[in-house]
């Protein structure tokens, strides 16, 4: 049971990594000034989205997002992924 519950947590976190990862990185970083908590619907189920800036700097802009289901003891551990955006550079 275990394992299947985190399978599907899994499709869940690779949907909004994708989502996130298609947005323009200005418009993702503007929507991650605050650390987001959310919840998305899947296969008749909630899950909890959670994301956050991890780094910003001057070159690139670091990631986490993180999924669980709500459920205890589960979600003591959710499942995670980091990306990072590379900013564009400007050349003089």
């Amino acid at each position: 049971m275990q394992t299947n519950r985190r399978k599907q947590w899994q499709k869940v976190l690779d949907g909004e990594v994708q989502r996130w990862l298609a947005m323009p990185l200005s418009q993702m970083q503007a929507a991650l000034r605050d650390r987001q908590v959310y919840e998305v619907e899947f296969a008749a189920n909630t899950y909890q989205v959670e994301i956050e800036i991890l780094q910003n700097t001057e070159r690139r802009v670091q990631v986490m997002v993180a999924v669980d289901d709500g459920s205890l003891p589960a979600s003591l551990v959710p499942i995670t992924h980091i990306f990072i955006r590379d900013k564009p550079q400007t050349r003089y």
